[in-house]
């Protein structure tokens, strides 16, 4: 009986330890990346606006060609969802609605995904201008684990995860938005 209570509190301790520390472990974490467009603000921000462009640029987006995507409402406005489902387990199910616009300076998203996991986070895009003829835009998102789970941040670099995909994501913006101003030049 001894051994047996011996056992029940080293795996007591053992079960404590991480809920202990848990309750030390920040729950938000935040990843932001950001490029120079050699295009004007207005130019860059009419086109990041829409929703339906980040087809063309996000790397998720291109992660299953074989995606379902629905779309409701009016795409650069407020309220528009865009929403998705895959079975590539890193693409999964879920949608983004626009919460917020500020004219030519930041749009607001939610992100909700439904598989594999259920999540809701916040993601923005903000245009800065550099000068006349180039835009700095900063893509990136927020959120929340709640305890005890914010125990798995000390084992998560989100930014080395996430940061990568959304430098990607801007790099082909940024091809894909001078590249379609030029043309509109000649």
């Amino acid at each position: 009986m001894k051994v047996l209570k011996k056992v029940f509190i080293v795996l007591a301790i053992i079960i404590a330890i991480p809920l202990i520390i848990a309750l030390f472990v920040r729950k938000e974490y935040a990843v932001e990346e950001a490029i120079v467009i050699n295009q004007p603000k207005s130019v860059v921000f009419d086109y990041i606006k829409h929703l339906k462009n980040q087809d063309n640029f996000s790397k998720w987006a291109t992660m299953d060609p074989n995606m379902e995507k629905t779309y409701t409402g009016t795409d650069g406005t407020v309220g528009f969802i865009s929403a998705w489902s895959s079975d590539h387990e890193s693409v999964g199910v879920g949608e983004q609605e626009i919460l917020k616009i500020t004219e030519g300076e930041r749009i607001d998203f939610e992100l909700r995904f439904l598989k594999p996991f259920e999540s809701t986070q916040q993601a923005y895009m903000l245009t800065e201008t550099v000068n006349e003829s180039q835009t700095e835009v900063k893509w990136g998102f927020e959120g929340r684990m709640d305890y005890p789970m914010n125990l798995m941040l000390l084992f998560m670099d989100f930014e080395e995860m996430i940061g990568k995909d959304f430098q990607e994501g801007l790099q082909n913006l940024k091809t894909i938005v001078e590249n379609n101003n030029e043309k509109k030049k000649e």
